[in-house]
Parts: C-alpha cells; structure tokens; sequence
C-alpha cells in the first residue's frame, strides 16, 4: 500500500506510512481474530515478540524525527521504503528457501510439540521487525516471519503468520502513535483507505483461499522488488530489464524450490523424474533454458504433482518424537 501511495498517487513518502500505519490498526485485527478462532496463534511466543517490537516500532519514529525536516526526511523516508521493500522481497525467497529444506510433512509438523521460546532471540527478532515498521511501515508481514522461521523451523506456515499477525496489532499501534505525534498524519487520506481496504481485507482474504501460493507468491516477490528499486531512485528502464532478468533466472529457482517440496511418491505417481525435473531448472537457469523448462513445470508437471495421491511415511511420527500411532488396529511407531 505505501509504495502505491507514493508512486502512483504522489503521495510524500512520511504522509504515505503514517496513514498506512494508522489505517493497519484497524486492519490487523480482522485477520488474527481468525487465526485466534482456529488455534494457530503460539501465544506465549507472542508475547515475547511484542517486549521487543512495541518500544522498537515507537523508536523506529523518534529515529525518522531525527533525519530531519523538510524535503530531506522525505527523501531518506523514500530511501529507507525502497530498501525495506527489497529485503522484503529477498525475505520472500528466503522463506521458501528455508521451507523447501524442512525434512518432514507439513501437516506432520503440527503434530510436534510446541517448540522452547529462546526469549533473548525472540525480543530481538520483535525489535528488529518493530524498528523497520516503525520506520518504513514494511516487514511486519515478511521480515519478521522469515527471522521466526529461522528460530522455530517446527511451526507450521499456519502458526507463523497468526503469531506474526497477533504480536502486529500492538506493534503497529505503537508505531501509529508515534506518527500520530510526530509523523505526518492525514486524516482525509487514512479514512479514504479504510473505505477502500475493508472491503478489500475480506475480498483478498476469500480470494486468498482459493488462489494458488506458487503464483501469489513470485507476484508478490517481483512488485515488491520493482516497487523497492524505483523508490531507490533506479530508472523506469533499468528496473523493466531488473524485471525481466529477475524473471527469467528466478523462475526455475523458484520451480527447483517448488519441486523439492513435493513428496518423492507423488512424483512417482506422476511418472516424472524428480532428479531430472531439477536438474534442467537449475543447470539450465543461467542459460535462459532453465526458464523454459520452469514455464513446462509449473504448466504441465505440477499440476500432475499436486493431483498424485501421497503416502503418509510410518515412520513420520518417530522422526518427530510425536509417539506411536494406531493404524487400522494395529501399533506403529
């Protein structure tokens, strides 16, 4: 939203996150009382994240007071957006990095037990997410659960965004406080942003359910990432060949990612070759071959893939340390 503000409605870049940031107040809550509903909110990881990301958000303004007045904080704000945008961006492929290498089932994930709060980390992850959306209102939604799925690979996609999302209803709300006092708040446009985002936080969220995450996803990457350039100060032309050039390497990794998270019985279902599928993506990635190769991927092969029926692992539940499970009478695990 912020970069859209500045870059297609000319919007100053401190006015832009003040009234993003005050608007995301009432936006927040809507989504993490569904994830409260369904349970998947680790609270007392919450709560840690919170001591450090409500005093951090708060400082993140006092430190954009401190840039100075006038013409030049709006272009370091403009700055330090563009720059927040683009780690984003990387945080979005770092977080499927980081998911394609997980060992074990999702849904067997959610059957370990709840893993131990390092706390120190935790205020720390809280209060590098607070500053950074304090400062830029970005990284709330990516920077943050990147860093918690570094410290907690054990939770599930699930629990990661509803704890993320809880812990961000008093971290944006202490950073709107401080742009209410100190930033550049504009009445006018924050409510014209309600108007349009209420509704658009329900359609999304319908939406969101029934769209494909192996096309939101690189979406999402590349406009964050185009956004964050041209914010930088990069050209029109420089950023459409970043695009492009983004586009046709980044495909086949991302086809690699995918592939690799797919169960090697569904690819055997499918009567695909796993290695093979892999191995024209990625060796051919730096060739402009890889792209072609990811285009007959995401086309042809995964759909087969996700269709081909998996076998659940028996031994899943002792990799896990979960206990042993009955399985039509008799004991496994």
């Amino acid at each position: 939203m912020t970069p859209l503000l500045v870059l297609v409605f000319n919007v100053q870049p401190l006015a832009a996150v003040s009234s993003d940031l005050v608007a995301a107040v009432v936006m927040k809550p809507i989504g993490a009382g569904v994830h409260l509903r369904r349970g998947t909110v680790n609270i007392p990881l919450a709560r840690w994240l919170m001591l450090g990301s409500v005093p951090a958000a708060f400082a993140g303004v006092l430190v954009i007071r401190q840039l100075g007045n006038g013409p030049a904080v709006q272009e370091r704000v403009k700055l330090a957006l563009g720059a927040a945008l683009v780690v984003a961006a990387a945080s979005i492929v770092a977080k499927s990095v980081m998911q394609a290498r997980r060992v074990w089932p999702e849904d067997a994930v959610g059957t370990a037990a709840a893993p131990r709060i390092r706390r120190a980390a935790t205020v720390l992850v809280g209060a590098v997410g607070g500053l950074v959306v304090g400062m830029t209102s970005v990284g709330s939604g990516s920077l943050v659960i990147v860093m918690l799925l570094a410290l907690y690979p054990t939770l599930r996609s699930a629990q990661l965004v509803g704890t993320d999302l809880v812990q961000a209803i008093p971290l944006v709300g202490s950073a709107a406080l401080g742009h209410l006092l100190f930033g550049d708040f504009h009445l006018g446009l924050t409510l014209s942003l309600l108007v349009g985002s209420l509704p658009g936080v329900y359609i999304g969220a319908r939406l969101s359910s029934q769209a494909k995450d192996v096309v939101v996803r690189p979406v999402l990457t590349l406009v964050l990432f185009a956004s964050g350039l041209k914010l930088i100060g990069v050209g029109t032309v420089q950023v459409g060949l970043a695009v492009v050039a983004t586009i046709v390497l980044a495909l086949p990794v991302w086809g690699v990612l995918d592939a690799r998270t797919h169960a090697d019985d569904r690819w055997a279902a499918a009567s695909v070759s796993k290695q093979m599928m892999i191995g024209l993506q990625g060796g051919g990635a730096p060739f402009g071959l890889g792209f072609l190769a990811a285009l007959l991927y995401f086309g042809f092969v995964r759909p087969v893939l996700a269709a081909a029926p998996q076998v659940q692992d028996p031994q899943a539940d002792v990799r896990l340390g979960t206990g042993g499970r009955t399985v039509e009478g008799r004991q496994e695990g």
